[in-house]
This record gives C-alpha cells, structure tokens and sequence, in this order.
C-alpha cells in the first residue's frame, strides 16, 4: 500500500518555529544596543557598522519568520520594540556622543524627539497592518524605524566617508537632518516597502548577482556605499510617492466605472 506523502517542512517543531525568528530578532538588538557601547567608547566606526547589522537583521527576521512558518503576535510586538531600541535609542546615543551633545540641552531635546517619533511610527505601523490587505500593503506610510536610523547617522558616515568635497558644519546639519528624519518618521508620504515584492523566476540570478555585487561593495568601501545608498534612497521617496498616487488613481477609476454600471442596472 502506497504511504502518503508528508508535506515537507524546513522546522518541524511548532514551538521552534516560532522561538528561532524571535531569537533572531533578539540578537538584533543584542548588536543595536552594543552600537551605543561603541559610541560611548569612541568607536563611532563600529558603532555605524553595528546600526547597519541592525537592519539587516530586521530586514531578514520576518522573512525567516514565514519561510518557516513561525510567525507569531509576540514575535510582532518584539519586532517593534527591538526597532524603538536599535533604530530610535541607538542612534539618538551615537550622535548625542558625536555631535548633539555640543548642543546641551538643545542637543538632547532633538534626541527625544526622535525617538518618540520612532515610537508613534511603530505604533502607527502595528494599527495599519492589522487592516486586510490590499496593495496599499507595497508601501508604509513614512520611512520605515530602520531607514531612519541609518538616514540620521549619514553626517557620522559622511565623516568617515572619502567624499571631501566640501567641508561640512555638523553642529547645523545634524540638528536639521534629525528634525527632518522625524517628521519624515510620522509623515504620511508612501514609500516602497520591499517585504511583499515578488521577482520573477527569469530574473532571479541577475537579482542574486546585484545582492553580491552590493555586499562586496558594503564590504570594501563601507561608508561610500552606506552615503550612496542613503542618497538614492532619499531620491526613492517622490517616485514612489508617484506611484502609490498612480495606482491610487487607477483603483479609483475602477471604483467609479464599477458603480456608474451598478447604477445603470
């Protein structure tokens, strides 16, 4: 007699499925919080190297999470709060110890505002995303915690950077970058987010080959590819702003011819 065939699965165990991601997650913001221990130690070099393992490892934990199936509400509510702490608390540390602390309590109000707004944001995030789907899923509402905190360390990079084209008065793009970076936090303007993008199959290995490609340039010039990136990201918000307002349209069109016909009949 023929045995059925099991469906084949990478974890087995319910309960492990669901602790590996969260463990993952953790020792994200195990690396998130060493950041601020660098800083502190003036090794602002590790610590943006740090930041950037981060997010990372944010990026890779939810997909882990439904590779596995592991996904869990516990595993949601830490996503968030490990991203308060490695993408809102951390890097208002590294730069009050780099640079906003020459502001005194200027310097430390900016970092409070920060974080909060990286809170609201998350708060906001975890509200929206209980809604059903639909293709609004493709986008956030505001930059995401992680884009963030990389976005407010770009002056730190950029010091470390081989861009020395112009010299750079920190104590004025800091404080400016930070108050834009947070209203930007708790805007409403769409930005692409990459967690449901499907590619496919015919362009699989020229999507592989750009992930190398990019890594061993993160590898050899970290802090040019960190700025680079962080520059085409910033270009990034109006197109995809364009485009959310594009389908939005589109939909609304649908919507509309759907019930003039309605009303015919």
């Amino acid at each position: 007699m023929e045995q059925p065939k099991k469906n084949f699965k990478l974890v087995s165990s319910k309960k492990t499925r669901i602790i590996l991601p969260n463990m993952f997650t953790l020792v994200g913001v195990c690396i998130g919080l060493s950041s601020i221990k660098f800083a502190f130690d003036g090794k602002f070099e590790l610590s943006i190297i740090a930041i950037l393992v981060a997010a990372i490892i944010d990026g890779l934990d939810g997909r882990i999470a439904r590779l596995i199936k592991g996904t869990s509400q516990v595993g949601k509510e830490l996503d968030s709060l490990t991203d308060v702490i490695s993408f809102g608390v951390a890097p208002a540390f590294i730069m009050y110890f780099w640079s906003l602390n020459q502001l005194g309590r200027i310097g430390w109000l900016i970092c409070l505002i920060y974080v909060v707004c990286v809170a609201l944001r998350l708060a906001r995030f975890n509200v929206s995303s209980n809604a059903d789907p639909s293709w609004r899923d493709n986008f956030f509402e505001g930059i995401p915690s992680p884009a963030g905190g990389v976005l407010v360390l770009m002056p730190l990079v950029f010091s470390f950077s081989e861009f020395k084209f112009f010299n750079v008065n920190y104590n004025i793009i800091v404080p400016v970058l930070f108050v834009i970076i947070s209203m930007l936090l708790i805007s409403k303007i769409p930005t692409y987010s990459l967690k449901k993008i499907t590619v496919p199959r015919s362009t699989t290995i020229f999507l592989l080959l750009g992930i190398i490609l990019y890594f061993g340039l993160l590898l050899i010039y970290t802090f040019n590819t960190i700025i680079l990136s962080g520059v085409a990201y910033l270009i990034m918000i109006p197109v995809s702003s364009f485009h959310y307002f594009k389908i939005k349209n589109k939909f609304k069109i649908q919507s509309d011819e759907i019930d003039e016909h309605e009303d015919v009949l």
